[in-house]
């Protein structure tokens, strides 16, 4: 009679599949797999982790799981021991209960002592006030009041701050939604050309050679949102933005969105010529 190793081996092999794939297909680490082919099952884990992977693992290679399951518990693995009753214990006080030879007479048990009586009022003598002492008070009214108006006047200040926060924050989506742009204020009394940042953008500007290269260096650097960057126009300049859509163009009052002008020369390009003025 083939063992649980054996019959989970064979039927491996005849899948042609290897340890490592049975473990990839099955979640079931390669050593374990190894193991019980092995007929070796002390893999480290408790008995229902070892019964499930076993199981799973018959399951996967078309072998009955509750025969396989049921053969390894036949090797005496996975017994549950019987749970000893808990003995309770009532105080201090024994139960014990008469056994036939003493003719059901229980052991008897000393009685308890009646408490003392308590002394007559008359008997009591005169009877001190309690001191230390007292009934319990409210909260002191002042420092209530005082935590009351600490209170209020923190809120105030939250609403305050809240109502500007929202007042700014209306005018900067306003300005980032197409509303009026802030003016260009030209840095050179020649042509110039207006960077206008509608969101965060990195921006790098270059003069052009004649061969149409990068040349000198003009600007490097960020804006943020609603930013404006004059560059003289002397020449004719290159614009590289990241990315293009957040950036607009002002040349000669008109403006154009630099991602959309870029788009006509196919897609993911960031970096365009503006040629030099006419004279």
């Amino acid at each position: 009679m083939q063992t649980i190793g054996e019959r989970l081996e064979e039927a491996r092999k005849k899948k042609g599949i290897s340890i490592r794939e049975a473990a990839e297909a099955t979640k079931i680490r390669g050593d374990y797999l190894q193991k019980f082919e092995s007929n070796q099952f002390d893999i480290g884990l408790t008995e229902i982790y070892t019964r499930g992977f076993l199981r799973t693992y018959a399951n996967f290679l078309k072998v009955p799981a509750d025969r396989i399951v049921n053969d390894y518990a036949a090797l005496g693995r996975g017994e549950v021991r019987p749970r000893q009753p808990a003995r309770e214990v009532y105080g201090r006080m024994d139960i014990s209960v008469a056994t036939a030879e003493s003719g059901d007479r229980a052991t008897p048990t000393a009685e308890p002592a009646a408490p003392a009586p308590e002394p007559s009022p008359a008997n009591r003598g005169p009877q001190r006030p309690r001191t230390g002492s007292s009934l319990p008070t409210g909260p002191d009214p002042a420092l209530v009041f005082k935590y009351v108006k600490w209170g209020g006047i923190g809120l105030v200040a939250l609403v305050a701050v809240m109502v500007v926060w929202s007042l700014l924050s209306g005018d900067k989506r306003a300005n980032n939604s197409g509303g009026p742009a802030p003016s260009l204020s030209p840095v050179s009394r020649g042509p110039t050309v207006g960077l206008i940042a509608l969101r965060h953008v990195q921006i790098r500007v270059t003069r052009a050679n004649p061969d149409r290269s990068d040349g000198e260096l003009i600007y490097s650097g960020t804006l943020s949102a609603g930013e404006t960057k004059i560059i003289p126009r002397t020449t004719a300049i290159f614009v590289e933005a990241t990315p293009a859509e957040n950036l607009e163009v002002d040349i000669n009052g008109k403006r154009t969105n630099w991602g959309q002008a870029l788009a006509a020369f196919g897609p993911n390009i960031n970096k365009g010529e503006i040629q030099a003025p006419t004279p």
